[in-house]
Formats: structure tokens, C-alpha cells, sequence
């Protein structure tokens, strides 16, 4: 098969609305750890000989002009000795969960089965803020059979407690520790323990500066607690 991989992305601007390419970029310097974190449930033996492409996200269109579906980040996996069978994660991130729609989600993975002629695809959502009455499962049916039923796996980033991963040793659980759920005191201390994580797990210095903006970004730390983590942690 003939998979488009994915190039450079630009850095967000205001307005991009909930297709956050912070984190897209994030996922593309480093899939295994964001599988690892986000799909633990179907990526926790892949494996380290395993390779992982990037899919074109522009997906084909049935006809010239037509309105394409344009996916987060898809994933496919392949083991190079051809033990298993090919397994795509479909990562679709939502800074806003209003916008979500599991509907969506569900055509997306279709038309990928039908495009890339493969069976096994694992949806993944991540939510930077709580997900609370967002659908989580899609069942269509009639009086006897259940004929489609579709769910995926899921994280709400502002609804993990940051004291479960303050120490982790996966770099995506590291630099993602300001969108988590703390008290707004301890804001300077978990800015350290995800900077603390970024200089000891990302051996690339351009990367650590890169992955510094992010962290930065989502900390939002005002002037009294920049000067308050150069005095206590530096």
C-alpha cells in the first residue's frame, strides 16, 4: 500500500478552533510514546520493532470537488515481518468537546477500512479538557440485532489527576501535565515536573526547545509564578 507521510506542521494560532496543531506535532515527533499514553489498551505490546507511518490526512474523494474528511492524526503500525496484521490508530484531538461527534469519528474509520483495505483500526480520542455527556458508544439496531457497534478509546486530559503522573516515565504523560486536573497553586510545580520530564526523557536539544514552548503554552504561568519557579526549582 502507498501511504502519504506527513511533513512539518505550523504553530497554532488562536482561531485554528479545536484541531490543535501543537498537538499534532507533538504525535508526529513522537508516536510511540502518544500510543503508549493515550491507547495503552490496544498499543501496550506492540513491540519495539514495530514501524509507525503517518497516513495522508486529506482522505480520497469519490469525486473531484466533493468536501473531503480531513482526520487528526491516523497512525498505521506495520511489523516488518509481517507476524501481524497491520493496525491503524485513528487519533482525533478535541480542545473543545462540544465539537466532537462520534458520528464523524465512525465515517472516518469506515472510509479508512474501505481506503487503506485494512481490518484492524483503533479510534482514539483525547480530550484537552473534561468530556462529560459526550456520547461514548454508537449502536445501531433494529428489534432483534445489533448491527453496528461502534465505541473508542478515550482520554479526557483535564480529568487525570496530575499526582498519577508526575513521575512518568513516558515523555506525551510528561509534557502534557499542565492540561491535567491539579489545584491552581501547585500550577508552578507541575510547569517543573513537566520540564523536568522534557530535559530527562528528550535526548534532541532542538526538540527540548520545541517541546519547552509547549509546555509553556499550556502552563500559562503569569509573571509571579515564572519568578517563583526560577527561585525554588532552578
Amino acid at each position: 500500500m502507498d501511504f502519504a507521510l506527513a511533513g512539518p506542521l505550523p504553530v497554532p494560532t488562536d482561531d485554528q478552533g479545536p484541531h490543535d496543531q501543537n498537538f499534532k506535532n507533538l504525535i508526529f515527533d513522537c508516536p510511540r510514546a502518544t500510543l503508549a499514553f493515550f491507547a495503552a489498551a490496544e498499543a501496550g505490546d506492540l513491540g519495539s520493532d514495530v514501524r509507525i507511518l503517518p497516513v495522508r490526512q486529506e482522505q480520497v474523494q469519490e469525486r473531484l470537488g466533493e468536501r473531503f474528511r480531513e482526520l487528526d492524526v491516523p497512525l498505521l503500525v506495520e511489523w516488518p515481518d509481517g507476524r501481524r496484521e497491520a493496525i491503524l490508530f485513528v487519533l482525533e484531538e478535541e480542545s473543545d468537546a462540544r465539537r466532537f461527534s462520534i458520528h464523524r469519528l465512525a465515517h472516518y474509520c469506515l472510509d479508512l477500512v474501505e481506503l487503506l483495505d485494512i481490518q484492524r483500526v483503533v479510534p482514539v480520542v483525547i480530550f484537552l479538557r473534561a468530556a462529560s455527556g459526550v456520547a461514548t458508544q454508537l449502536r445501531l439496531g433494529g428489534e432483534r440485532h445489533v448491527y453496528l457497534d461502534f465505541h473508542d478509546l478515550r482520554c479526557a486530559l483535564a480529568e487525570l489527576p496530575f499526582e498519577d503522573y508526575r513521575d512518568s516515565d513516558n515523555l506525551i504523560a510528561r509534557l502534557t501535565l499542565p492540561n491535567m486536573f491539579y489545584s491552581p497553586e501547585r500550577r508552578v510545580e507541575v510547569y517543573a515536573q513537566a520540564v523536568r520530564g522534557l530535559t530527562v526523557l528528550e535526548p534532541d536539544p532542538d526538540k527540548r526547545l520545541k517541546y519547552l514552548d509547549f509546555i509553556d503554552i499550556y502552563a500559562a504561568l503569569d509573571d509571579n509564578e515564572r519568578k517563583q519557579y526560577r527561585c525554588v526549582f532552578q
